[in-house]
């Protein structure tokens, strides 16, 4: 059995699951910006919740991105450390495949309809701020049909994809800013967000492939560059 602990902290959520074989063991999660401290704290709570500890492990995953720059960097941090501390290889899982990965799964459990699910396209969205966000097309299989790129959203966005005879399912943190604004025949919204969960099935092919990242030299997918913007508040 491969024992995979995945970390997300790409968004606003902090994400960790615990992975046996590809599937979730346990997740914890939690919205906020206390990422640092709540990664190695949820680490911790599942270790003990289901009787393993870190040398029981095979392998860490985290989410690669796109997302917040300071996300990423913390669980990026947190997971090669536990690489070079324990000697397990890193695994590196594209975020918004991951949530596709999140879709597939709900659907197949019945949490969702489809009217014709083989048709239907998934669009992830991660928010990139103002009208902005980080989106990718998969069809059901999750096969990419587009590149990923931040995206402004406008009525014209994603008119490739947009059929009023098909299904255009959107999700993820960034999804909320597309009411309205794209067309209504075509587009439906779901409640899907970031999660470890969906680095769970990804992670474990990744491994049982052999596709592990260079510790030393891995590092997420930003997109965007950082930028740091000078305070308001005068010091002298």
């Amino acid at each position: 059995m491969s024992l995979i602990l995945c970390i997300e902290t790409g968004t606003d959520v902090c994400s960790v699951a615990l992975s046996a074989d590809g599937r979730p063991v346990s997740v914890r999660e939690e919205a906020g910006r206390d990422h640092a401290r709540k990664v190695a704290v949820f680490t911790e709570e599942l270790f003990r919740e289901s009787g393993t500890g870190p040398k029981d492990l095979d392998a860490v995953a985290v989410g690669r991105g796109p997302g917040s720059y300071t996300g990423l960097r913390i669980g990026t941090s947190f997971a090669k450390g536990l690489c070079y501390a324990l000697d397990v290889p890193l695994l590196a899982v594209d975020s918004l495949a991951a949530m596709a990965a999140i879709a597939q799964d709900d659907y197949r459990a019945g949490v969702f309809r489809a009217a014709d699910w083989t048709t239907a396209l998934l669009c992830p969205m991660i928010d990139a701020r103002r009208m902005e966000v980080y989106a990718e097309v998969f069809d059901t299989s999750l096969e990419r049909r587009s590149q990923v790129a931040a995206e402004v959203v406008t009525p014209e966005s994603f008119g490739g994809f947009i059929r009023p005879d098909g299904e255009f399912f959107v999700f993820g943190n960034g999804a909320a800013k597309t009411v309205g604004v794209l067309p209504n025949a075509g587009v439906r919204l779901i409640d899907i967000r970031p999660s470890a969960r969906g680095l769970c099935r990804l992670a474990q092919a990744q491994l049982d492939a052999g596709r592990t990242e260079d510790i030393a030299y891995f590092e997420p997918a930003y997109l965007k560059d950082f930028v740091v913007t000078a305070g308001k508040k005068k010091l002298f």
